[in-house]
């Protein structure tokens, strides 16, 4: 016979409604109770019946997220931090990915607004808001992750992409380069607030962007990108005058940008600097340690992790929020020409 939450109770001497606290996470429940709770249903092995617990309040424990590109390391590791502070408290994370097509994003929600999940989280690939339309007629509540849409009143987790492009265009200009260039990422906020943020910052130093040295990547930015930066480099090279610094929408489309400059017989970053974006894991074991914006991307997961279990939990209003990651500039090999003192 199955294990019942009053069999727990009645061993441990506790009431009902105390492990169902434990069950839910809450807060008010001591440590040493929690463990001791925990502990007896390893042991009973205990399985939670998650439909009754829909059934009796209105929740099913599950949040949705969609995300681009799970290949993407900066992805990757949002979506980790994410399912590591859900699990904490009770909750299981459905994942899925988009692969950077809108029409797969909306089959996508559609299937995680059947399985009636409590909160969507989404990195989107989306042109329009006519998606998010279709979830706020079903009454579910959503946190755009990474990815913004102009006129769309609704939460909002991620990087300050303006204070990313002004970071990485304030450093080149301060290792000396003076015609520095942009491979810019597709049609999506994040690669539109690095481009402003890099023209913001020329502007400032009485400098623009010479003719031909705003490139983009195409239709696809993430882990795909290295090919779109090789191919943006190698215009980059063959115009002249040629750019002493390169600017990157993203870590990925620095390595081809890098790859580019290394197979055109260039010095990197004596004739060219290069500067990313994501920080990612491998930037500093690359033949020439890659130079990066870090766009806090744990920070933005347990953000994410924190709101969504808040709106889940009926805890925080349901007015929108926005909460933008402060990014910092982790400088590396491939745009020190300069030594630091």
């Amino acid at each position: 016979m199955a294990t019942r939450l009053k069999d727990i109770a009645h061993d441990l001497g506790l009431s009902v409604v105390t492990i169902s606290k434990v069950l839910r996470g809450h807060p008010d429940i001591a440590a040493e109770t929690r463990r001791r709770v925990l502990k007896r249903m390893r042991e009973l092995n205990y399985q939670p019946n998650f439909a009754a617990r829909s059934l009796v309040t209105g929740q099913t424990w599950t949040i949705g997220l969609v995300v681009p590109d799970l290949l993407h390391p900066f992805f990757a590791e949002i979506a980790k931090v994410i399912s590591a502070e859900t699990r904490k408290h009770g909750y299981s994370l459905l994942i899925s990915s988009s692969d950077e097509d809108p029409e797969l994003e909306v089959q996508e929600i559609s299937q995680l607004l059947a399985r009636r999940v409590d909160v969507i989280l989404i990195a989107s690939a989306q042109w329009s808001v006519d998606c998010f339309r279709m979830i706020e007629e079903h009454k579910t509540p959503y946190i755009l992750i990474d990815r913004r849409f102009q006129g769309l009143d609704a939460n909002f987790i991620g990087v300050d992409d303006e204070a990313v492009g002004a970071l990485a265009t304030s450093h080149l200009i301060e290792q000396g380069c003076r015609r520095i260039a942009h491979v810019r990422g597709p049609e999506v906020s994040t690669a539109v607030g690095r481009l402003e943020g890099y023209r913001r910052v020329l502007s400032s130093y009485n400098m623009a962007p010479l003719p031909g040295h705003i490139v983009s990547l195409g239709t696809s930015g993430d882990h795909r990108g290295e090919n779109g930066g090789y191919e943006a480099t190698k215009k980059l090279l063959a115009i002249g005058p040629q750019p002493d610094g390169v600017f990157c929408f993203n870590d990925p489309s620095a390595l081809g940008a890098m790859r580019a400059i290394l197979d055109a017989g260039l010095r990197i970053p004596q004739d060219v600097a290069v500067v990313g974006c994501g920080n990612l894991s491998y930037s500093d074991f690359l033949r020439v340690p890659l130079s990066s914006v870090d766009q806090g991307s744990e920070s933005i997961g347990k953000s994410a992790a924190d709101l969504a279990l808040g709106i889940a939990q009926k805890k925080d209003p349901h007015r929108p929020k926005t909460e933008l990651i402060t990014p910092r500039i982790v400088i590396r090999a491939s745009s020190r020409r300069i030594p630091s003192n």
